[in-house]
């Protein structure tokens, strides 16, 4: 799957300053992020939020980058997500949702998870990547997460 270009990268940063990052928000995410040119704005969660504008299409997409790291076998491990689908509005279930594992499993990286009434497409990442591979992940997430909301619930973009 080809990625769309995508036209800007558009955040707003809170009341037009800077706003000291939550605890949990690691700068090391910062630092990547901001050596890519990458604007986004730290939510009460510490999570990097960055909103993708599919200018052509009328559509924008949220993508978070989680702000602390999960350790795992040796791993330290940091997930990009981003929201694609409500579980209950959408009628994610039964066939729905075998249908996404099927699809995760063709995946090359990424998957889909539920947390809450939140349907997410998820890459879990060594937190060594580079700023490049961070915002390549990034890039994947916008782009399979906008395309499963378009599918799910057509003209809406909500998320």
């Amino acid at each position: 799957m080809l990625l769309r270009n995508v036209l800007a990268l558009s955040s707003a940063l809170v009341l037009g300053g800077l706003v000291a990052a939550p605890a949990l928000a690691d700068a090391s995410v910062a630092a990547r992020l901001d050596a890519r040119g990458v604007r986004y704005v730290v939510d009460e969660d510490g999570d990097y939020k960055v909103t993708y504008n599919y200018a052509e299409e009328g559509r924008t997409q949220l993508v978070f980058v989680s702000g602390r790291t999960e350790s795992i076998g040796g791993f330290r491990v940091r997930e990009v997500f981003a929201p694609a689908g409500r579980v209950d509005r959408d009628r994610i279930g039964g066939a729905r949702a075998l249908e996404l594992l099927e699809e995760s499993r063709r995946q090359k990286i990424g998957a889909w998870e539920v947390a809450g009434d939140v349907l997410y497409y998820v890459i879990k990442l060594p937190d060594s990547v580079d700023g490049a591979q961070l915002e390549a992940a990034m890039d994947i997430v916008a782009e399979i997460a906008d395309d499963k909301e378009i599918e799910l619930s057509g003209d809406l973009d909500e998320l």
